[in-house]
């Protein structure tokens, strides 16, 4: 007997939960032949207020979880990732990729979510310091997770560049609202199922897709969120510089016209944990 073919449904994964937008809206992603392959959620700007309620929920429980927890729940969404390359494989092929780059991008993935698994309890006594002062203080300084961050993924490598911005953000202790990539928004979809089955609490990591110029207004304006950081265009990054002038948020935005190379070596690191940590230095007075 034949059966008819079971379209999927795409929804993002906001708070724990898949969600469609709450507008309703759609706008169809198509494989490599031309052929229909799925209606992918159009995010609205209540959407996006609605992740960063959820991130606002989540993010306090996720910062003081201890760091070898948190590189703990970072490794285990590794170990939930290597089981299902094939389809991230097939998920980047979609969008046009050959499979030998898309198998490349997927092993990359993997390694960075353990390489920043590896750095959970590390970054802080590197960051950190004893500070030496001319009075009878014990002067010393430590870092502590700003908040609640925006991702704006790039185009390209939709995959590799969106855990490369989100996963030194998390291993800090800060929660995340991110944009897919517009044009090839299905491995974001298909991280959310993988994110759903990990350890990772609901909410911690929220994951919109949309139209860029409809979300980048609302996002750097937001005044819960603490941070931006991502891949921008020209005209994408006057509009967050002047949206987040107003809330003082801090911007680390690559330029979308230059060659990033999300493979290499400097795109991880202890620099990228830097950028979305805040420093507290404390004074303790000594003796008398």
């Amino acid at each position: 007997m034949s059966t008819l073919p079971i379209t999927k449904t795409p929804k993002c994964y906001v708070g724990g939960a898949f969600i469609r937008s709450e507008s309703g809206r759609v706008y169809p992603v198509h494989d490599q032949s031309g052929a229909f392959f799925a209606n992918i959620p159009q995010c609205s700007r209540k959407d996006l207020r609605n992740a960063v309620e959820a991130a606002a929920k989540a993010g306090p429980g996720w910062a003081k979880r201890t760091a070898y927890n948190r590189g703990q729940i970072l490794y285990r969404l590794a170990e939930m990732m290597q089981p299902r390359s094939a389809e991230l494989i097939d998920a980047l092929m979609l969008h046009g990729t050959t499979k030998a780059n898309a198998a490349r991008e997927v092993s990359t993935t993997i390694d960075r979510l353990i390489h920043y698994a590896g750095w959970t309890d590390k970054y802080e006594p590197l960051l950190g310091s004893v500070n030496p002062v001319a009075s009878p203080h014990f002067n010393f300084t430590v870092t502590e997770p700003m908040g609640i961050i925006g991702i704006l993924a790039p185009e390209d490598s939709p995959l590799l560049a969106l855990v490369s911005l989100l996963a030194p953000a998390i291993t800090s202790g800060n929660s995340v609202v991110a944009l897919a990539s517009s044009s090839k928004p299905y491995p974001a979809i298909l991280l959310g199922e993988m994110l759903a089955t990990s350890d990772l609490p609901g909410g911690v990591v929220n994951l919109l897709t949309g139209q860029r110029g409809e979300i980048i207004p609302t996002l750097a304006t937001h005044a819960h969120l603490r941070a931006i950081s991502g891949v921008a265009d020209a005209a994408e990054r006057t509009t967050l510089q002047k949206g987040a002038s107003d809330s003082l948020k801090r911007l680390h935005l690559r330029k979308a016209e230059a060659a990033i190379d999300w493979f290499a070596d400097d795109a991880q690191g202890l620099e990228e944990i830097r950028k979305l940590v805040e420093c507290k230095t404390t004074w303790h007075p000594i003796g008398a």
